[in-house]
């Protein structure tokens, strides 16, 4: 989502290299194009004035390192700002000194409350914790059952309850929900709770009363407000608007995989004084993360994130397999085909081959990889996929044997064509040989690849 963002920053910078020293004028000059690049990316006015005249104050000071060239110095002290505004370091999340711990999920209608209740229900059991969800939104039709649907795909335990649209009070069955839910998570010994609410299309005095009692209620260790991160300046009056009424404790930006141009993020954090927690970076129930000032500040001046990246592998990842392929790979033996779809597995656990390049920096080596990420035909991995799927398991392990009459059978099989299938085939052996080449040389690759692999050393750590 920041890729508008950085493109235009990227522009205001390159318009100072080539200049020797900072002067007023070039400074003055490098502002503007930053002040638009910023108001243009949808940040809220007056955290682009505090931003621009923080720069400024930095540029004309005495921090400014002589060793770097003017474009390098604005880089760094533009960097030194959007961190500070984000927040300098990672938010920490709150747990209650007697369980269970509960977390009042807040936000609009449609800003992927329920959605992200499961997500961040399934990123608190990864880290050893037992959360309940429940639902107290009796407004929307179907939305406890949705919640359900979400808490049975993360396996998740969930506190139904029961409510009548036909008898029941709502606000009275609000609260009855709230209250039966928490000692229900104490009774099953969960140690979290997790309170789905409900949203409006726009803020009214009635959300927000309801929203008070029920935090008066359960005392909530952490109150989140669930922005869509698409909605821009809407995200930042509601983030305000609800702080205002119930001080909330964090955030959590959604749909961060859309393409929205990226304010929200710069602006929420500062409107509210509150940190950015967590971000949903896809529809699937584990595209949730922490939210890492200095990577994503990273990711919007082009540097990348690598750190996240090694993180996502780390967990993904099978090492053994990893390890088993390079070793084998680089030892001469060179790799099947069977080889090449189980790492082909394996690289698709990171996500698109679109997000996985967005993380890598956009400058030095890596340039033209983020805008070749938009190109990038993901369905081409499947067919690779169902190609290599319609083999026996013979012609996997020697490809050789893979005469006329047997590509047509695979192409037949998979759907493809013979063309795709010689295409494959030809990748494969120019792969074999780079491999093959990789080795040799008295193994000094193979050893160092080895050694980084297998030397005890976790990915990103």
């Amino acid at each position: 989502m920041f890729e508008n963002l950085s493109e235009k920053l990227q522009r205001s910078f390159k318009n100072l290299r080539g200049q020797g020293t900072l002067t007023d004028e070039n400074i003055n000059d490098a502002l503007r194009e930053i002040r638009l690049a910023l108001l243009e990316s949808d940040v809220n006015l007056t955290v682009t004035k505090d931003l621009i005249e923080a720069i400024r104050a930095k540029a004309l000071g005495s921090q400014v390192a002589t060793s770097l060239s003017p474009s390098e110095q604005i880089v760094k002290i533009v960097r030194d700002e959007l961190i500070a505004t984000l927040g300098t370091d990672t938010a920490r999340f709150k747990f209650a000194s007697q369980p269970p711990t509960v977390i009042l999920m807040a936000g609009l209608q449609g800003s992927g409350k329920t959605t992200t209740s499961g997500k961040l229900a399934m990123w608190l059991k990864k880290g050893g914790h037992r959360p309940m969800l429940v639902s107290v939104d009796v407004y929307r039709p179907a939305a406890r059952q949705q919640l359900k649907v979400v808490a049975e795909s993360i396996n998740a335990q969930l506190y139904e309850g029961k409510y009548d649209p036909a008898t029941d009070n709502n606000t009275d069955a609000v609260l009855r929900l709230a209250k039966e839910a928490r000692k229900d998570a104490a009774n099953f010994g969960c140690d979290i709770l997790i309170v789905d609410t409900a949203g409006r299309l726009g803020i009214d005095e009635t959300l927000m009363s309801e929203m008070a009692e029920l935090k008066k209620l359960l005392n909530p260790t952490e109150i989140l407000f669930v922005a869509d991160a698409m909605t821009g300046q809407d995200a930042v009056n509601s983030a305000k608007a609800f702080n205002d009424r119930l001080t909330i404790t964090g955030s959590i930006l959604t749909k961060m995989d859309g393409d929205s141009r990226g304010g929200a993020a710069l602006s929420i954090r500062q409107i509210t004084g509150q940190p950015i927690k967590f971000l949903g970076t896809g529809e699937k129930s584990d595209a949730f993360e922490a939210f890492h000032p200095d990577r994503i500040v990273g990711r919007i001046l082009g540097m990348g994130d690598i750190a996240t990246l090694l993180e996502r592998a780390d967990e993904k990842l099978d090492r053994s397999k990893a390890e088993a392929f390079a070793k084998k790979a680089l030892g001469g033996e060179g790799f099947s085909l069977e080889d090449f779809r189980d790492q082909l597995r394996q690289i698709k656990k990171l996500g698109s081959m679109q997000s996985i390049l967005k993380m890598l920096p956009s400058v030095g080596p890596f340039q033209g990889l983020q805008q070749a990420a938009g190109s990038v035909d993901e369905k081409q991995f499947s067919r690779i996929e169902s190609i290599i799927d319609s083999m026996t398991k013979k012609e996997r392990l020697n490809s050789a044997i893979i005469n006329g009459s047997r590509r047509k059978r695979i192409a037949l099989g998979s759907g493809t064509t013979v063309q795709e299938v010689n295409n494959l085939l030809r990748q494969h052996t120019q792969m074999s040989k780079m491999f093959k080449t990789m080795g040799s040389g008295g193994g000094k690759m193979q050893q160092r690849l080895m050694s980084q692999m297998g030397g005890g050393q976790r990915f990103g750590r």
